[in-house]
């Protein structure tokens, strides 16, 4: 989503082959050879001065705030004390690599997901299940779902403000089942998330006070993980679209057990208030983790449609042309966000992480 859960449960689906890559030179349609960990590879062109912002653990979903000089972010950290995920926020100019913990914004409950800045960057919003069960809840077991690859959605998800320094502001959402996957327009007027109010998960906007609720979206099939276009006119986001009477069976199943198979989910564009829908990947497998970039015209995002065993960054034009790949790791890149001048962009990988099962944000200068 830019869900958190559903971001470690993709990592998972790697750990049975990941050491088996380790262990042999790194070939790929990219013609890397012999790059095991390194925080760039030779065909990742479009970065330079590549830098390391987190050591150890599963840290995901970091956002910009509007200077461009900090980030908004989930992460579970033993080291820290956290064994749940939590939302933290860090400066560029932190050093995190000697033990430090950077400022916890959430408040240590439950579990959290999706992370934002609101306008002026003193107050963040983000979701949690605190509320719902102060403890974390489960994570859903694979064997029980006779071994489908799925994500949790939690009921107990609900959207929260919180200062820079932790303190719980305000709670936006109150309703029965999920409500998560909060991000705000640049115009600073509105923010979207995804629902299930309606018995779907479909993309709601609302004003920032949590005011003047609106659907955009109300095709079945999960539609999640939504931000803004840079003039704040459209939205791009990842959704599944199950067609056939039997995936229209298994959709509804598992959603009443609280879980998605996200396993095949293209990308989609439209106006803010749903009209000119339009799909832009064709591509099967999972793409998601999508973003705009600057100029408004591409979109970048994650997916595993050229290999299965690992998760890319790769960009394409809003009309579905021009599909180039960025990244060229052999595990897992996700969560791109380019910052608000467009000179950098962060993202989070399993790259250089001494074959353990770390996920670490990397921030990088952007080359057009």
């Amino acid at each position: 989503m830019k869900n958190y859960y559903k971001y470690s449960a993709l990592v998972f689906l790697f750990l049975s082959c990941k050491e088996a890559i380790k262990k042999e030179n790194y070939q790929a349609t990219s013609g890397a050879t012999k790059i095991v960990n390194l925080t760039i590879y030779p065909q990742e062109r479009h970065f330079t001065n590549v830098k390391q912002l987190t050591f150890g653990g599963d840290n995901a979903e970091a956002y910009w705030n509007s200077k461009g000089d900090a980030l908004v972010f989930q992460a579970t950290n033993k080291a820290w004390g956290i064994t749940c995920d939590q939302i933290y926020t860090l400066f560029l100019s932190d050093d995190l690599s000697h033990g430090k913990i950077p400022q916890l914004i959430s408040n240590s409950q439950g579990r959290t997901t999706c992370s934002y800045f609101m306008p002026g960057d003193s107050v963040i919003v983000y979701a949690s299940t605190y509320k719902a069960d102060a403890n974390c809840p489960p994570v859903p077991k694979k064997e029980d779902y006779d071994n489908k690859y799925i994500w949790p959605v939690y009921a107990g998800f609900d959207i929260y403000l919180a200062d820079k320094k932790g303190n719980q502001l305000k709670q936006l959402t109150a309703t029965a089942g999920y409500d998560a996957e909060a991000t705000v327009s640049p115009k600073g007027d509105k923010m979207v998330f995804t629902s299930m109010r309606s018995g779907d998960l479909e993309l709601y906007t609302m004003n920032i006070d949590g005011t003047n609720v609106k659907q955009v979206t109300n095709e079945l099939g999960y539609d999640g993980g939504a931000f803004f276009s840079p003039d704040g006119t459209k939205l791009i986001f990842r959704a599944s679209r199950p067609k056939t009477p039997e995936a229209i069976k298994i959709y509804k199943d598992l959603l009443t057990k609280g879980v998605v198979m996200p396993t095949n989910m293209e990308l989609f564009t439209c106006n803010v208030d749903g009209t000119n829908l339009k799909q832009i990947t064709q591509l099967g497998s999972a793409n998601w983790a999508p973003f705009f970039h600057p100029s408004g015209k591409k979109i970048i995002f994650s997916s595993n449609h050229k290999t299965k065993q690992s998760f890319n960054l790769f960009m394409i034009n809003i009309d579905g042309t021009g599909l180039e790949q960025i990244t060229y790791d052999n595990v897992f890149d996700a969560f791109p966000m380019f910052s608000p001048n467009g000179k950098k962009i962060v993202f989070s990988s399993n790259r250089n992480n001494n074959g353990t099962h770390d996920t670490n944000l990397f921030v990088a200068d952007w080359v057009d």
